[in-house]
């Protein structure tokens, strides 16, 4: 993750020294408390224990990051559908905000792995049902002005996209040539640009 061994030239000029590893689940509750979660302190539990659990069970890929950044993340994501959605439990936000996080970043056989532990730890949890509106409506028009399939599964990657934007400042589309990175944030793009002139 961008971290590289120094020299022992330069190692040498330095002076050790020890560090912890930070608490996640209280990091988690106070941040999800500063958001107005009244059960921060098990939904919390919850979700750290889903990265622990990714970590351990999931293969191993340069672009997973199960530590303290990919905590954030979803805390930042919990936070902001709190704020739009204060009357929902807690439990579907949380639920929601994890998936739409992960959820791009994962392999299809990886994907199967973090559903089983989705629903092992969120046990009787409504999966959330998304209504994304005037986007989704954009989507399929700017499908045709390009002259592409709108695929269910095309959509779901622009919707993936759509979200990891929403919660992150940067990022990266990986994947094979002809795997559709270019057309994904094209239509995107397009189908925002006309949300916005409506």
């Amino acid at each position: 993750a961008g971290r590289t061994e120094l020299p022992d030239n330069l190692k040498a000029l330095f002076r050790p020294m020890a560090m912890m590893v930070p608490d996640y689940r209280l990091i988690a509750e106070i941040c999800l408390f500063s958001f107005g979660y009244s059960t921060a302190k098990y939904v919390s539990k919850r979700m750290t224990a889903t990265f622990s659990l990714s970590s351990e069970q999931l293969s191993s890929q340069d672009h997973y990051d199960f530590g303290m950044r990919a905590v954030k993340s979803v805390i930042n994501a919990a936070g902001i559908l709190k704020r739009d959605q204060p009357t929902t439990n807690e439990d579907t936000l949380v639920y929601r905000a994890l998936m739409d996080v992960n959820k791009p970043k994962f392999l299809v056989e990886d994907l199967v792995l973090f559903s089983g532990i989705m629903s092992d730890l969120f046990l009787g949890v409504e999966k959330p049902v998304i209504n994304y509106g005037r986007l989704m409506d954009a989507m399929n028009s700017s499908c045709g002005n390009l002259n592409l399939q709108n695929d269910q599964s095309f959509l779901d990657k622009i919707i993936q996209l759509y979200d990891t934007t929403v919660v992150r400042h940067g990022l990266m589309l990986v994947g094979p040539t002809g795997g559709g990175k270019t057309v994904n944030y094209r239509t995107l793009a397009a189908s925002q640009s006309l949300c916005k002139d409506q």
